[in-house]
């Protein structure tokens, strides 16, 4: 059982109403989303925010969850995400579709400004734990936040949503 400063307690309650309201964020805009591709992706990322509130829990609760069995699987879709990236980028300019919903473009910059806003969160949380344990899970809670906002930029960026 963990035992837990005040401060970190109340940073922890703040990242547990941030992945509250990247749940629902995210549940609400995959049915308000047009574009079917943009709809999956969101439904994907609000099931991903509902692990990493999950998590939080289990810090708040006395627990630290385990995130080490998923850092393999995580420098492995890392990997492949690179792979993918430098190999379509000769392709770049011929894929991307000049047709977009402008409400599908405002959820993903609204979405892309709330990746970039908890991740910084995430950030400071980091540097004041004194636990290891804690901050490798909020590092690694952290690291997914930064994908979560590539695969949202990516998707801007190929349906020329991002200039």
């Amino acid at each position: 059982m963990i035992n837990l400063a005040a401060k970190e307690r109340m940073l922890l309650e703040d990242e547990k109403s941030h992945e509250e309201l990247c749940v629902s964020k995210y549940k609400d805009y995959a049915s308000k989303a047009k574009c079917q591709e943009l709809s999956s992706l969101f439904s994907s990322l609000s099931q991903k925010e509902q692990q990493h509130l999950d998590s939080i829990n289990q810090i708040l609760s006395g627990t630290v969850p385990n995130v080490n069995s998923g850092n393999q699987n995580q420098q492995s879709n890392m990997q492949q995400t690179q792979l993918n990236n430098t190999s379509n980028m000769p392709n770049l300019q011929s894929t991307v579709s000049k047709t977009y919903d402008e409400n599908d473009k405002m959820l993903c910059q609204d979405s892309l400004s709330t990746e970039k806003f908890i991740s910084s969160t995430y950030n400071t949380a980091i540097f004041e734990f004194s636990d290891t344990q804690i901050r490798q899970v909020l590092n690694h809670i952290q690291k997914e936040e930064q994908e979560h906002g590539e695969k949202i930029y990516n998707y801007m960026s190929q349906h020329g949503m991002y200039n």
